[in-house]
């Protein structure tokens, strides 16, 4: 087993050449969410693009929602956004269709501003967005400067591992902490949000464990017999108890993935190899999967591998300037943890 910090959680590049300091000041953590869809042009909710800074991504949506006069529960977005940061995401607010757009502009306040307002069809669902870019500043390099460039060239060619942040434990693990004491026979977090933080820390716990694993020894962005593939950007996979010369190829390319548990009920659908290297990093944890599967999560799968992609970098004297793009629900730490040798401490200051 290993700890919800990222000590326990090897890098795959080698020992990461720096240090640095990141989030000095919001503006030093840009974020921006890709939807990967246009407006509809028409419907009974407005699609507003907000930027935020300091703000935390359900405290703005309460205050869209008192704007508007709607419940906050009909006030949709995509993902939650990091709170130290300045990040632009999308928001939807049921406006009937014969009302203006224009008072919808003007539903900004402190911590955050609308930029735009277009008609909508639908509400935003979780995880409705393609990804999110990020433009990171990282201050005070300390370490090989002269290595920095050959990382970061690894880092988007090879991509990195597609690890949990430390932000999906909370504070000092405490999420986990509750899983692990629910477990045990404790009792469950009294409220809704807390009982789903620590259920989803449990399996994000167990899946780092593999894929520590893998990382240490040498496959994780590599299929081995008995994988269950997962396509680049999707949710889906398929079982691959043999691998040919198009299949390695497609994961050299990026196309697939070798991928790795998120434990709940239903069968485990890799074999041979692959299941045995899971079975041995998850030795202990038969009650947080027991758990999980008596609270109807089911078995899936996320790719091990995660694709740095639209990478770019700066250096100026003494600071780092990084962008890059990464699919939803992965997270800029995992990217940064094989730059940086401090970055997990620092993480992010939300999710997604």
């Amino acid at each position: 087993m290993t700890s919800s910090g990222g000590a326990g959680l090897p890098a795959a590049h080698g020992v990461p050449p720096v240090t640095g300091r990141i989030r000095t000041e919001p503006e030093d953590f840009r974020v921006e969410e890709v939807l990967g869809f246009e407006p509809d042009g028409a419907g009974s909710h407005v699609l507003l693009t907000v930027e935020k800074r300091g703000a935390n991504s359900g405290w703005v949506a309460s205050r869209l929602a008192r704007a508007a006069g709607v419940a906050v529960r009909d006030v949709g977005f995509a993902g939650h956004k990091d709170r130290q940061a300045v990040t632009v995401q999308a928001y939807t607010v049921p406006v009937p269709v014969d009302e203006p757009l224009e008072p919808m502009l003007a539903h900004s306040g402190a911590g955050y501003r609308v930029l735009a307002a277009e008609r909508h069809g639908r509400k935003l669902r979780p995880g409705s967005h393609r990804g999110n870019r990020f433009a990171l500043r990282i201050r005070d390099l300390s370490g090989e400067r002269a290595a920095v460039e050959a990382r970061l060239q690894r880092i988007a060619a090879l991509g990195v591992p597609n690890y949990f942040g430390p932000q999906r434990f909370g504070r000092e693990g405490a999420n986990l902490q509750r899983a692990r004491d629910w477990a045990a026979g404790g009792a469950p977090p009294r409220d809704r949000a807390q009982r789903g933080f620590a259920l989803s820390a449990a399996r994000s716990q167990m899946f780092n464990a593999v894929l520590a694993a893998r990382v240490r020894r040498g496959d994780w962005d590599r299929l081995l017999p008995g994988e269950a593939v997962m396509l680049d950007g999707k949710r889906s996979f398929f079982p691959a108890p043999t691998l040919d010369a198009d299949m390695v190829a497609r994961c050299e390319a990026m196309d697939v993935h070798p991928s790795g548990p998120l434990p709940g009920r239903g069968s485990v659908p890799v074999t041979g190899e692959v299941l045995e290297v899971e079975a041995r990093a998850l030795e202990g944890e038969a009650a947080l999967i027991e758990l999980l599967a008596g609270q109807g999560l089911e078995h899936e799968r996320r790719s091990l591998r995660l694709p740095v992609r639209e990478c770019r970098w700066h250096s100026d004297e003494a600071d780092l300037l990084l962008e890059f793009t990464l699919p939803r629900g992965t997270f800029a730490t995992a990217v940064l943890h094989e730059l940086l040798a401090d970055a997990w401490d620092v993480g992010e200051g939300g999710e997604d």
